[in-house]
C-alpha cells in the first residue's frame, strides 16, 4: 500500500489550542471553588468506504470534538462534557460539573492520581501516520479487496462488503496537579466479509487488518483472498457428537481469551467482587510455561500509550510469570478501593503479549492430534464471578493431526480457571488487531456439545 503523503485533511485545532482550552478549564474550576480538576480535550476525524458486489454502498465522513471535565469538592466528584469549544460553553460545563459534585456523596476513593505516579515525560511512540486517502482511492482499494475474495472460487457467491477506513485524532489531558500531556494518533483498516454457497448450504467468513501506519497494511487483495478462502473452507460443515477433547483457539479468538483474563483481573471487577480472581495475586493461574508481559511503549503499536486515562505513567511489567499472576489492571480509583497502587491501566491494558512458542498453526494442529480447532465464537457466555465459560462455536474437526472437516452449531464449555491452567502451547502465528498480541492457543480439554 502507498505510504501516506502529507495529509490534505487537517485538524481544526492546533495542539497548542487544545492545551490552552485545558488550561482555561483548570483555571476556571479553581476560581469557582473546585479543590481539584481534570480535563480531556480531543478532536478526531475520519472516513470509511464500503463496497458491496463492486458497487459503492456507503461513504461516511466523521469529524467530532469534545471536552470532558471532572471536578472535585474534597471527595465529592462531578463530571460534565460538551462538544462546544466556545469560552461560554466551557465555563458552563465546569459549572455543571461543580453542581453535580455538590449533590454527590463523598467517596473516600475519589480524587486525582498520586502526583508521583503522573507522567512527567511523554515519549513519542510513533502513533501518528496520517493517510491522505482520496475517496476514489479508498473505493478502488475496497473493490480490489472484494474482487480478490470473489476470485478465490466460483462458490464465493455473495458479499457482505469490503471496507476501507481511516481515522485520525489528537487530544490533551491535564489536571490541577500540573500534569499536561497529549499526542496525535491514527488507525487505518481494511476488511472483507463474503459468503460461500454450495447447493442449499451457505457459509460466511471475514478477515480484516488494522494498523497505525497504512504503509504497513498488507495488500487489500490479500485481505480479500483470506476472507474468500476462509468462507470456502467452511462449506460442508456438520455437527459432531458431544465429547471432551483438546480445543485450539485460532489467534484472533485467543485474543478474546486474553480479553477475558484482563476483564477478570481488572480493578472494577475485583473491588465489586465480581471476579473469580479476587485475592489471586501471587498464585498460579496459568500453566507454568505461560508468560504475559505488558509493553506500553512499543513504537507504532495499537495498544501503546505513554500514560493512562488518569495521567499515570505506563511502564513495562510482567503480569504473569511462570503461570503465576503478578499484577492486576488498576486505575487510580479501583486501586484505592482495593488498598493498592495504580498500575497505569485506567482505560485498559497496553500491548499485552503472551510469549509465543515454537509452533505455527499447522504445528499446533499436529500437536493436538485429535480435537477441535475453533475459528468463530458466538454469544457472551462468560460468568466472571465463577469463571464458567460457554459459547456457541464453529471451526474444524482435527483427527490424526490434520483438519478433517468443518464443524458448526456446537457449544464449547469449560471454566476459565481450568482453561488457563490447561494451556498446552501458544503458537507463533501472532495476529495483532488491538492491545492483545497472541498466537493460537491450545487448551488441554473442553466439553464440546454437539448433536
Amino acid at each position: 500500500m502507498p505510504h501516506s503523503m502529507p495529509n490534505s485533511q487537517q485538524f481544526s485545532f492546533t495542539p497548542e489550542r487544545l492545551r490552552q482550552i485545558a488550561r482555561d478549564i483548570l483555571d476556571h474550576a479553581r476560581a469557582s471553588g473546585a479543590t481539584a480538576c481534570e480535563t480531556d480535550v480531543s478532536e478526531g476525524f475520519g472516513q470509511s468506504v464500503t463496497v458491496r458486489r463492486g458497487e459503492v454502498e456507503t461513504i461516511e465522513y466523521n469529524r467530532d470534538k469534545g471536552v470532558g471535565v471532572t471536578v472535585y469538592l474534597g471527595q465529592q466528584r462531578g463530571h460534565a462534557s460538551t462538544s462546544d469549544f466556545s469560552p461560554a460553553a466551557l465555563r458552563a460545563t465546569v459549572e455543571a460539573a461543580l453542581s453535580i459534585a455538590r449533590f454527590t456523596a463523598a467517596d473516600p476513593a475519589a480524587g486525582l492520581a498520586e502526583p508521583e505516579l503522573l507522567a512527567r515525560e511523554v515519549p513519542d511512540l510513533d502513533l501518528y501516520h496520517p493517510w491522505a486517502l482520496a475517496v476514489e482511492e479508498a473505493i478502488e482499494l475496497a473493490q480490489r479487496c472484494e474482487a480478490a475474495a470473489f476470485a478465490v472460487s466460483p462458490k464465493i457467491t455473495n458479499s457482505e462488503g469490503a471496507s476501507v477506513a481511516t481515522h485520525q485524532a489528537h487530544f490533551v489531558a491535564a489536571n490541577s496537579l500540573g500534569f499536561i500531556g497529549g499526542y496525535p494518533s491514527s488507525r487505518h483498516h481494511v476488511s472483507c466479509s463474503v459468503i460461500a454457497a454450495e447447493g442449499e448450504e451457505m457459509q460466511r467468513d471475514d478477515w480484516y487488518e488494522v494498523r497505525r501506519d497504512a504503509g504497513s497494511l498488507p495488500p487489500a487483495e490479500g485481505v480479500g483472498e483470506t476472507a474468500g478462502r476462509r468462507a470456502l473452507a467452511r462449506l460442508g460443515s456438520r455437527q459432531i457428537p458431544t465429547c471432551e477433547v483438546p480445543v485450539l483457539f485460532e489467534a484472533p479468538l485467543a485474543a478474546g481469551l486474553l480479553g477475558n483474563f484482563v476483564h477478570a483481573a481488572s480493578g472494577g471487577s475485583l473491588y465489586r467482587k465480581a471476579s473469580f480472581l479476587v485475592d489471586a495475586l501471587g498464585k498460579p493461574l496459568f500453566a507454568p510455561q505461560v508468560r504475559i508481559s505488558e509493553r506500553p511503549h512499543l513504537p507504532g503499536a495499537l495498544g501503546s500509550a505513554p500514560f493512562d486515562d488518569d495521567g499515570v505513567a505506563t511502564h513495562d511489567r510482567e503480569v504473569v510469570r511462570d503461570g503465576v499472576l503478578e499484577g492486576y489492571f488498576l486505575g487510580t480509583y479501583s486501586a484505592r478501593k482495593l488498598g493498592m497502587k495504580s498500575t497505569g491501566n485506567a482505560g485498559g491494558s497496553h500491548n499485552l503479549i503472551i510469549q509465543p512458542g515454537e509452533h505455527d498453526l499447522e504445528g499446533l494442529i499436529r500437536l493436538m492430534g485429535r480435537g477441535l480447532l475453533v475459528t468463530e465464537v458466538l454469544g457472551h457466555g462468560v460468568n466472571y464471578v465463577t469463571g464458567d465459560y460457554s459459547r456457541g462455536a464453529a471451526g474444524f474437526w482435527v483427527e490424526g493431526g490434520e483438519i478433517r472437516h468443518p464443524v458448526h452449531e456446537i457449544t464449547i464449555a469449560g471454566n476459565l480457571r481450568d482453561m488457563f491452567r490447561g494451556i498446552v502451547a501458544v503458537g507463533r502465528d501472532v495476529v495483532v488487531r488491538g492491545s492483545k498480541h497472541t498466537g493460537s492457543v491450545l487448551l488441554e480439554r473442553m466439553t464440546v456439545a454437539g448433536a
